[in-house]
């Protein structure tokens, strides 16, 4: 069987790798062939909204699927016709657009921020008036690690947000002093069977994810997002791996977005669970039996952000699993991660604490 894959970053490329021992193949198509998929599989080089190329993926794919959210659902349903697509377009739609993902979420009823569409600069007054300040305004599509957005904390920041991002559709958000952010991630085969991974606890600076804990000690909340994450499972009868981001916010999950697809948060899953995420996304796509997503002790992910640092430096480190896409550097880009794993949660806190401050002195590990 052939998997094709709509982008071919390191996403992809873990993918491919998770696959290939089920005896699975993997073709991508990415605008360059200079990726990290591109290094592992066969790839069909050109625009993600090239008719051509997509009927040609599809022709030699038994089923297809992506490693992010930002191509054209119109050009993948049109050149994809009669080729099974995983996860759901619908779901991949829902995804792109701000707005429809916080509908989404009401409709099911999901806890979320209360919110706002924006159009014009009299919407956002009405926004403003109904939702108040400080408040987020935000594009509804193309944004990612804090990108195409605005905290409103008065009116005088007004003109500076709209000159920004008033050329697009807009979303208004009320700004919630949330005391951390937690991620679950589940997967659901053809056949209808759930496997859900535990709750993960999510570090950020400059909004670029630094580091993840996993499995975070929160029963209540843990239990309060399966509850969410199964409701969106079943609505978009979905296949493959679905992500929920929440706020916590005084004692209590609010949904922030959703990822139809493998998520940063979840690479810990490679040597920290039973099945990583990555085998079970390709494992349901492919239409066989999903693997345990139970945890292996207590893991921590550490993004590599920008510059690479020296790998033999944290390799000396026992148990320490480094991650190197092959990617050029540049301010703000994933290159790597790196994964620990210990026996217990206090372990796994005190190896942070001494492998943390080399790379991210500034983040500060709260509880």
């Amino acid at each position: 069987m052939t998997i094709g894959i709509v982008g071919a970053g390191q996403l992809g490329q873990m993918l491919a790798l998770a696959g290939y021992p089920l005896g699975l193949d993997f073709l991508f198509l990415d605008h360059s062939a200079e990726t990290p998929a591109g290094r592992i599989a066969p790839l069909l080089a050109g625009e993600f909204h090239d008719q051509t190329l997509l009927a040609e993926l599809a022709r030699r794919s038994d089923v297809i699927s992506f490693d992010w959210e930002n191509i054209s659902v119109e050009a993948l349903r049109s050149a994809a016709r009669g080729t099974r697509i995983a996860p759901p377009l619908k779901a991949l739609s829902v995804a792109q657009d701000r707005l429809a993902e916080k509908r989404c979420f009401q409709r099911l009823g999901i806890p979320t921020t209360r919110f706002a569409p924006v159009d014009s600069r009299a919407s956002l007054a009405r926004a403003l008036k109904r939702i108040g300040m400080p408040g987020v305004l935000k594009t509804r599509r193309f944004g990612y690690d804090g990108k195409g957005q605005y905290v409103l904390r008065s009116h005088a920041d007004l003109d500076a947000a709209w000159d920004l991002l008033g050329s697009a559709p807009l979303l208004y958000e009320e700004f919630v002093p949330f005391e951390y952010e937690v991620s679950i991630i589940g997967v659901r085969a053809r056949s209808g069977a759930i496997a859900l991974y535990p709750l993960n606890r999510n570090y950020h600076l400059d909004g670029i994810l630094r580091l993840t804990l996993a499995p975070w000690a929160a029963p209540r909340l843990a239990r309060a997002a399966q509850r969410s994450l199964n409701r969106l499972l079943e609505d978009f009868n979905y296949v493959g791996v679905l992500t929920v981001e929440f706020f916590v916010h005084r004692g209590r999950l609010l949904a922030n977005e959703m990822a139809p697809r493998v998520h940063n948060s979840g690479h810990w899953t490679i040597e920290g669970a039973v099945t990583s995420q990555f085998e079970n996304h390709v494992r349901a796509i492919a239409g066989l039996p999903l693997g345990d997503s139970s945890a292996r002790g207590h893991s921590a992910m550490i993004n590599l952000i920008g510059t690479m640092p020296d790998a033999r430096r944290f390799l000396a480190e026992s148990g320490v699993h480094w991650h190197d896409y092959g990617k050029e550097p540049r301010h703000g880009r994933k290159l790597g991660h790196c994964t620990i794993n210990e026996t217990s949660a206090a372990r796994r806190t005190l190896r942070v604490k001494q492998l943390l401050p080399q790379l991210y002195p500034l983040l500060a590990l709260r509880p």
